[in-house]
Parts: C-alpha cells; sequence; structure tokens
C-alpha cells in the first residue's frame, strides 16, 4: 500500500524475526533452567515453592498471556522478547527438574558430594552438562514456537511498528488479500519455510542426541 518492496521486507524482515525468536528462547531457557535445576536438586520446600510458581504461569494460556503482556507495556522489540520468554519457560523447568531428579541419585553425584564439593558446584559440574542434550532438543522447537508467537502479536498490531518483521508484513497485507495476494502469501510462506526447517533441525539433533534411537538405528 506504501509502495515498500515486498522482497526488500521479507530479507530484512528476517533479521529481527529471528532475533526476537532466539533471543527470547535464550532467555526463557535460562529461566527454566534455573528454576528446573534448583528444584529438582534440592527437593523439598523448595521443590514445592518453584513448582508452585511455574504451575501458576502454566495455567495462563500462553499466547493470550503475551498478548496481555505487550499490550500493557509499549509493544517494542525488548518487550515482545520478553513477552514470550516470560509465557515459554514453565516447559524447560519441568524437564530440567525431571533430569536432575533422576541424576541426582547417580553415583557421579554421589562421589561429588563425599568429596566435599558444593551445591552450586554440583549442579554446574556435575548435572547440567548430562542434562544439555535434551536442553539442546527443547530450545530448538522453542525457537519455531517463537517465531510463530511473534507474528501472531505482529498480525494483531502489537509488535513494533519501528521494526520490519514477516507478522507485520502479513497483518499490513491482510487488507489488501484480493488487490494484491502476494503481500501477505510471501512472508508466511517464508515462515511456513522457516519454522519447518528449524522444527526438521530439532528433530535432527533429538536422533544424534538420543542414545536410544542411536542404539534402534544401529
Amino acid at each position: 500500500m506504501l509502495g515498500r518492496d515486498i522482497a526488500a521486507g521479507i530479507a530484512h524482515g528476517a533479521r529481527v524475526t529471528l532475533m526476537i525468536g532466539l533471543t527470547s528462547t535464550m532467555v526463557s531457557v535460562f529461566i527454566g533452567v534455573t528454576f528446573g535445576s534448583l528444584a529438582g536438586f534440592y527437593g523439598g520446600w523448595v521443590d514445592d515453592l518453584l513448582m508452585r510458581f511455574t504451575e501458576f504461569f502454566q495455567t495462563i494460556p500462553p499466547f493470550a498471556m503475551a498478548v496481555v503482556l505487550v499490550a500493557i507495556f509499549t509493544p517494542t522489540l525488548l518487550t515482545i522478547i520478553l513477552a514470550i520468554a516470560i509465557v515459554s519457560w514453565p516447559p524447560v523447568a519441568r524437564l530440567v527438574r525431571a533430569e536432575f531428579m533422576s541424576l541426582k541419585s547417580r553415583e557421579f553425584v554421589q562421589a561429588a558430594v563425599t568429596i566435599g564439593q558444593t551445591g552450586p558446584r554440583i549442579i554446574w559440574s556435575q548435572i547440567l552438562p548430562n542434562v544439555m542434550s535434551p536442553i539442546i532438543v527443547t530450545a530448538s522447537l522453542m525457537v519455531a514456537t517463537a517465531i510463530l508467537t511473534e507474528s501472531s502479536l505482529a498480525f494483531l498490531g502489537l509488535g513494533d511498528r519501528n521494526q520490519m518483521s514477516w507478522g507485520y508484513q502479513i497483518g499490513a497485507g491482510r487488507e489488501m488479500l484480493r488487490q494484491a495476494w502476494w503481500m501477505a502469501t510471501f512472508p508466511g510462506v517464508a515462515i511456513l519455510l522457516t519454522v519447518l526447517a528449524i522444527n526438521l533441525i530439532g528433530e535432527g539433533l533429538n536422533d544424534a542426541m538420543n542414545p536410544h534411537l542411536r542404539g534402534r538405528k544401529g
């Protein structure tokens, strides 16, 4: 409608869309790993407190909560990243908690306790390296979800209007579908291909890092 180049917008919007997906995933993984590792390692009241806090966020639909958070604050790249990260970390926390609870009774952890290593050092140097495989696989899939969430927010007009993104292009072109269908179609195809590629990468990482699947294929 404003005479902008669609191809240039897709190329420039890829930077913003991928940056939001990667950054929000990194923040949510950091929060989830922190909560999950503390809850799984220490247990007791620490586990109860952190898990009740995690369940509070899980009771609210993630996308609805992201819409509310972005609508309350001014829609900028920072607020969008934080909103997506806030609604995405609970599954990571529960995954890490389950892995820590299964690993903290292993012999190498008991040996670290026997030689006098502190709890934070055991978490960081002994258990966390053994939990990285499922975390990496989950994070790769979360990037695709974050891209879809950002595109949905921008489609609803809750994106940063000073930045070009694929969701913003689809939202801007929805009123011109009959006259200029390509304005919304090509950004949508870009989102489809990117999400599909990231999901395939996640499945490949899962096959490569899962010892059970490697043994079955062998």
